[in-house]
C-alpha cells in the first residue's frame, strides 16, 4: 500500500481514482500529477515502483492538500464570521449559506427536527 501525503492509497485501484482519496486532490489534479510524474493513468497502484511513487509525491507536494488545506478553509470561514458578513452569520447560526429556502428542507445544516408542543386550550 502506497502512502502519499500521510494517506494510505488503496493498491487495487487505478492511479487516478486512488489519488482522489487525498483531501484536496480531485480527478483533474490527479490526472495532472500523474502526467507530471510520467505515470500512465490506467496503471494500478500495486504496479507502481518506488521511483514512480517518488515522482508522484513530488507532483502532489506542489498542491495545497490535507491538513494545510483544512486549516486554510477553517481560517477563511472564521474570517467571514469575524467580519460579520451574511455568509459568516449563516455559518455562525448553522443555516444554509447560498440562498436556499429553509422553511421545508435544509435538515443537513439545521440538524434533527425539534418538535414544539401545541398551545393547550383553556
Amino acid at each position: 500500500m502506497a502512502r502519499i501525503a500521510g494517506v494510505d492509497i488503496p493498491k487495487h485501484k487505478r492511479g487516478v481514482i486512488a489519488l482522489t482519496y487525498i483531501f484536496g486532490v480531485g480527478s483533474t489534479r490527479a490526472k495532472n500529477a500523474l502526467a507530471t510524474a510520467g505515470v500512465s493513468e490506467d496503471t494500478k497502484v500495486s504496479d507502481w515502483n518506488d521511483e514512480e511513487i517518488g515522482n508522484i509525491r513530488e507532483a502532489i507536494g506542489s498542491f495545497t492538500i490535507e491538513g494545510e488545506l483544512r486549516t486554510e478553509i477553517q481560517l477563511n470561514i472564521k474570517r467571514l464570521m469575524d467580519i460579520g458578513c451574511n455568509r459568516g452569520i449563516r455559518h455562525r447560526t448553522g443555516l444554509p449559506l447560498r440562498g436556499q429556502r429553509t422553511k421545508n428542507n435544509s435538515r443537513t445544516r439545521k440538524g434533527r427536527r425539534k418538535t414544539v408542543a401545541n398551545k393547550k386550550k383553556a
